[in-house]
């Protein structure tokens, strides 16, 4: 697996400890999404596995890094509400 498989790998794991220790995405995501907190980890979960899934492998690369730039920029977004 290449440096781009293993990025994917590592994202998709990163989304997939969001169903095994939610807790630790409690202070990271509250901020953003402060109501219905529970759901947005699960959310943010389910988005980063698949994308990471999607970068994973090469015939959905383009695709899954596609994907990658919606969800950082919708991300920041909801960050950015949570400042002002």
């Amino acid at each position: 697996m290449g440096k781009l498989g293993l990025l994917g790998a590592g994202l998709a794991a990163v989304g997939v400890a969001h169903f095994i220790a939610p807790k630790i995405f409690v202070p990271i995501t509250e901020g953003a999404f402060p109501e219905d907190t529970d759901k947005w980890i699960k959310v943010n979960g389910a988005s980063e596995t698949a994308i990471g899934l999607a970068i994973a492998a090469p015939a959905t690369r383009k695709l899954g890094f596609a994907g990658l730039g919606i969800y950082t920029a919708w991300l920041g977004i909801n960050g950015a509400k949570s400042l002002g």
